[in-house]
């Protein structure tokens, strides 16, 4: 039986309608992102689990109890929030004992819990100091901690980590994954950061308008996108315009060249419009590169990113880019040069609305 449960949620706020028949089941110990841009429903839908809103209309349950009555405080629900709404005028051991004195725990239990919560986050030796005397990283371990610690049912993050610098949020986010694990408590992890969903869910509810466009896991939605907005917003992705060449050979004409799809498209005709996608890294400009077909134009630019060289390649009006490993002795293909792409028909993915 799924931990928890949303059933058919719907959320309204006047005469709009931002969150749309949500059903999603999650298991005990899982891991699952909510992935969307700004307005998408996903911290509302966090919102309504925690008790900060109330369901328009659908069931939430946690372990088989509804949710729908229950208020914010009698659920057992951690929260974590994007700005850590750490109490200032407390240090942090008081701030990580709050929610264990709220309940009438006793000060021995208190004292054990509070120290277990601050060894675990790394934290103890600084149990006296205040939020303004921490950096962001380590307020925002405090505030884990103080969800953490009352042995919450649920734990869940809104954006935890959008305030903190780069380096400091890739580190983080594997620390908070390091730590759900090791307590095996069931997470929802809000957030608009792709890379942050891709690396550390079991699941990922790519939202969008209102609705999960697709729920899978991170391999799921990277590689076989659902949806185009799918498709478009996890990760880059080049979208060719294609014309249906032979639907019983499965090819496609790009420009002048033919190119063959391993997915069928045998309800569609010659001549048919059709949407075909193409990630960056797929495929190789090396002649002896293995590949079932090839896509052949004109490079427009390259671009030395680091650890990638990203080509901008003509081929029939589109613009396609390919991503290929730098090394010490790579050379950039130049503007103008003719170049042909090798690959795999299985690397193309036909986009759906």
């Amino acid at each position: 039986m799924s931990f928890l449960v949303l059933e058919h949620i719907k959320k309204s706020f006047g005469q709009t309608q931002v969150v749309k028949d949500f059903n999603m089941s999650i298991e005990k110990g899982e891991f699952v992102s909510f992935l969307g841009p700004s307005g998408c429903g996903k911290t509302t839908v966090l919102r309504m689990i925690a008790g900060f809103e109330n369901p328009t209309d659908g069931a939430i349950s946690i372990a088989g109890k509804n949710q729908n009555t229950l208020k914010t405080n009698q659920r057992n629900i951690g929260m974590v929030f994007q700005a850590y709404a750490l109490f200032p005028n407390m240090n942090v051991f008081d701030n990580v004992a709050f929610g264990l004195k709220v309940a009438g725990k006793p000060k021995s239990e208190i004292d054990a819990r509070v120290k277990e919560m601050l060894a675990l986050i790394r934290l103890d030796h600084l149990a006296d100091r205040y939020p303004y005397q921490m950096s962001g990283g380590q307020q925002q371990r405090v505030a884990l901690a103080r969800a953490l610690a009352p042995k919450p049912q649920v734990l869940l993050l809104d954006e935890p980590l959008s305030a903190l610098d780069a380096k400091i949020r890739v580190s983080l986010r594997e620390e908070i994954r390091q730590i759900q694990s090791q307590l095996g408590i069931t997470t929802v992890f809000v957030t608009h950061d792709q890379e942050e969903a891709l690396s550390i869910s079991d699941r990922i509810v790519v939202m969008n308008a209102g609705r999960a466009d697709q729920i899978g896991t991170p391999s799921e939605i990277y590689n076989r996108p659902a949806t185009r907005f799918v498709a478009s917003f996890v990760g880059t992705l080049n979208m060719i315009d294609a014309t249906v060449a032979d639907p019983a050979a499965n090819t496609v004409k790009v420009g002048e060249n033919i190119v063959k799809l391993k997915e069928s498209i045998g309800a569609l005709k010659g001549g048919d419009k059709i949407s075909i996608a193409l990630r960056p890294e797929a495929g190789s400009l090396s002649e002896s590169a293995k590949g079932d077909t090839s896509l052949t134009g004109t490079v427009v630019l390259s671009h030395f990113l680091g650890s990638v060289i990203r080509t901008k390649i003509d081929i029939g009006g589109n613009q396609i880019a390919f991503d290929m490993f730098n090394a010490p002795d790579a050379v950039l293909p130049q503007p103008g040069e003719t170049v042909t792409l090798r690959f795999n028909a299985s690397d193309f993915l036909i986009v759906r609305d």
